[in-house]
């Protein structure tokens, strides 16, 4: 595996992604539940999407990082046309191996004056040579 770019990577690196729930997130059209809430397998896209943001400009060229673990806990339903904000932060870096921290909040405010949090957990992901994982997938079949 290759090893991330050294420097360029640090640990508080974050990002924010936001969205606004629609007919294609809900957990009826993902086949995750049959209510028009936000699905759980949205919301995990839209963390890993904040982890990449974080990183994404300080690879080097030539590398990509692939998601290999997740925590996740869904706290709170957001309905069609909520807002939401996910955090990440890059909070661990070891070797090509980076572990970020990720919240979900949504627009109404909760007593601290921050959205209240829809969700959280914690994401994996490994710094890769895109090219030579890409070869790797275009091998024989598993059998």
């Amino acid at each position: 595996m290759t090893a991330p770019a050294g420097s360029r990577l640090a640990v508080g690196l974050r990002a924010i992604v936001t969205h606004v729930v629609g007919e294609a997130d809900t957990a009826a059209a993902m086949g995750s539940g049959d209510v028009p809430v936000l699905g759980t397998p949205r919301l995990l896209a839209l963390a890993e999407a904040a982890t990449v943001a974080a990183v994404a400009p300080r690879l080097d060229d030539g590398q990509t990082s692939v998601g290999t673990a997740v925590h996740l806990e869904h706290r709170r339903a957001s309905p069609l046309g909520a807002e939401l904000a996910v955090e990440a932060e890059l909070t661990e870096i070891d070797g090509p191996r980076l572990v970020f921290m990720f919240i979900a909040r949504g627009a109404r405010a909760g007593e601290d004056g921050e959205g209240e949090v829809i969700g959280a957990g914690t994401v994996e992901r490994v710094v890769v040579d895109r090219g030579r994982f890409l070869t790797r997938l275009a091998g024989p079949p598993l059998a």
